[in-house]
């Protein structure tokens, strides 16, 4: 018998923090702002007590340059996690929660073996800071009803490399969570699709039945409609929308406790 899913007035999330992790702010605003109840955990807090898990619905890995990537990104905050609260986070992914990624983060839970394939350098080698358009191409609570979405990027490792049968699988299973293509922000700008070079396109991939999403744009950096480099182009009845399209991500987050 399927246990009935547990719900939630306020789900709670923990949102990491520690040695450059530095978009902790913004994802737990989002959060909150989305209707959640957010606390910033720093890594040696949690190792410190580890039991403070099992208080929350959602964790939250989110950007920034955790120990400079001086060991390749996100490799050295994802051993320190591992070293220290592997047994934590196996319990965590056995509950019905939901955990995300975005850009370190991402990177994070791909060196946790979290989620598959890997991330390296841009394929031009360089920093990249723009907006780009994403194709909804998987199954997840994070992602629902959600086709298509522009968002920032910002990151210097940010190609999404994978083998090609374990990409026909992952396919298979609805677990590409995005793919770049060339939308509005894209055209308007005259812009590549994929500017990292990442293979098959992918901007984001999903793990355990698409509860577990990793993602390189920042959704937490569009959460306001003007943030768009199109709000100036964009009018409802005459009057400027108030909330992004990141928003809905993490309301979908929410919502799925309620």
């Amino acid at each position: 018998m399927k246990t009935p899913k547990q719900k939630f007035k306020k789900p709670k999330v923990i949102v990491m923090s520690g040695y450059g992790l530095n978009c902790e702010e913004e994802t737990k605003f989002a959060f909150e702002h989305a209707g959640g109840i957010a606390d910033i955990v720093h890594i040696n807090d949690l190792i410190a007590k580890p039991q403070m898990m099992r208080e929350y619905q959602i964790l939250a890995f989110p950007g920034g340059f955790s120990y400079g990537d001086d060991t390749g990104s996100g490799k050295a905050y994802a051993n320190k996690m591992k070293n220290h609260l592997s047994r934590e986070l196996e319990e965590f992914l056995s509950r019905d929660t939901l955990m995300i990624g975005i850009c370190n983060g991402f990177q994070i839970l791909t060196s946790l073996g979290i989620l598959p394939g890997a991330l390296t350098y841009n394929k031009n080698g360089k920093y990249i800071d723009r907006w780009v358009d994403l194709k909804v191409q998987g199954r997840s609570p994070w992602l629902s009803g959600i086709k298509n979405i522009s968002l920032p990027i910002a990151h210097g490792e940010g190609r999404y490399i994978i083998d090609q049968k374990k990409y026909k699988e992952m396919s298979k299973k609805k677990e590409i969570a995005f793919i770049y293509e060339k939308g509005e922000i894209c055209k308007f700008q005259n812009l590549e699709k994929n500017p990292n070079g990442a293979m098959y396109d992918i901007a984001g991939v999903l793990g355990y039945n698409g509860r577990v999403l990793g993602m390189m744009p920042h959704p937490e950096r569009a959460m306001f409609f003007h943030h768009s480099p199109l709000w100036q182009h964009k009018k409802i009845n005459g009057n400027l929308e108030k909330e992004g399209a990141g928003i809905l991500l993490f309301k979908n987050a929410i919502n799925y406790f309620k």
